[in-house]
């Protein structure tokens, strides 16, 4: 999923000793603690510890999923680095540039130039059609009519909901309605995108079916994303690195499957141990090397997919299937003894070591 800009390494997003701090107390309490933020501590004077020295890099093309219980501080992480929060110590970077230095006029224009926002509710325009929601950020930017309504139709195309375009909100599902928020933030052409909670409102099948659109989205755009959830299963399905956080505090960052494997704390690892292996290993985890004196099925399977996703087409194969990288070129081979080991027989401390 990831992809990184071609000309350029440098993170996209850079968060420095971030903090936030509500009540009155915050900078004073703040400026005697020396960056060493007890909340226990904080709390008995009266504030509440929101984020507390969250620092990470976020690149290009990457999306990260910030992700905890309710409490945790992922939302107000999250509206730290859009500022619509104002942190209460640290830096943060948007491209280079800190935007907690930045005045009205200058965060106006990075918010509507590139940052796209889709929130759990989806606070569409009731007396507008679908449309004419979709064009409106783009007619506060002064893009004129024809043309704004030009890229909502092609932001309609693009969520998959052509023919809709004279409805009005309260005409659509749910789903709908979420699609309408997320072309709508899209209609700008944002470098990064903020999610928080974009799909807790809905029911369980219409959530898979826009986690679904959302992958396929990504898979197009490559935008830059924050997600904020508290659903560890959309997590690792979404995410190229997780963030788990706890009373403000960034437990771990890292790929789904290290999470999983290796937790670095013990709440990470109660957090994760239920998850089954399958929903984080991909396919090379388990493959062998090819062997040329071994048939192989004409079936081939991405060597990055991952096991769940593939295990059926797998194990109805009567030979082993051949894996092959992003160029199209075999690397290996995996026999369906090594995924039903992994299914049924590999959750032990030793196999996972074995496959990590």
């Amino acid at each position: 999923m990831s992809s990184e800009a071609s000309n350029s390494n440098d993170p996209v997003i850079r968060c420095e000793n971030v903090f936030k701090i509500f009540g009155d107390n915050a900078k004073r309490m703040m400026k005697e603690s020396g960056g060493e933020v007890d909340a226990a501590k904080f709390q008995e004077q009266g504030c509440i510890v929101g984020v507390n020295n969250a620092s990470f890099d976020v690149h290009p093309g990457e999306l990260l999923i910030i992700m905890g219980l309710s409490g945790s501080g992922k939302s107000t992480l999250l509206r730290c680095i859009s500022r619509l929060t104002d942190a209460t110590a640290g830096k943060i970077f948007i491209e280079g540039e800190d935007i907690l230095k930045m005045n009205n006029k200058q965060l106006i224009q990075l918010r509507r130039s590139k940052m796209g926002m889709v929130f759990q509710s989806f606070a569409l325009l009731p007396h507008k059609t679908v449309l004419e929601n979709i064009a409106f950020p783009l007619q506060v930017k002064g893009v004129s009519t024809d043309d704004s309504i030009k890229r909502a139709g092609e932001m309609m195309e693009l969520v998959s909901l052509s023919g809709r375009e004279n409805y009005f909100p309260r005409e659509l599902s749910g789903g709908q309605q979420q699609r309408v928020g997320i072309a709508r933030s899209l209609a700008i052409e944002p470098d990064i995108w903020f999610l928080d909670e974009p799909f807790s409102a809905l029911d369980p099948l219409i959530r898979k079916e826009m986690q679904d659109e959302f992958l396929r989205l990504q898979g197009v755009l490559s935008k830059t994303i924050l997600f904020v959830t508290h659903d560890f299963d959309e997590a690792l399905r979404l995410a190229d690195r997780i963030a788990i956080m706890k009373d403000g505090i960034i437990e771990q960052l890292d790929t789904p499957a290290n999470i999983v494997l290796n937790p670095a704390t013990e709440y990470v690892r109660k957090f994760t141990e239920e998850v089954p292996r399958e929903k984080v290993l991909k396919i090379e985890t388990v493959m062998d090397p090819v062997n040329p004196a071994d048939p192989v099925s004409d079936i081939k399977v991405s060597k990055d997919a991952i096991i769940e996703s593939v295990a059926e087409v797998v194990l109805n194969s009567s030979k082993p299937v051949s894996v092959i990288d992003s160029t199209g070129a075999i690397v290996g081979a995996v026999h369906a003894s090594k995924v039903v080991h992994l299914l049924f027989g590999g959750h032990s401390k030793e196999t996972s070591g074995q496959l990590s």
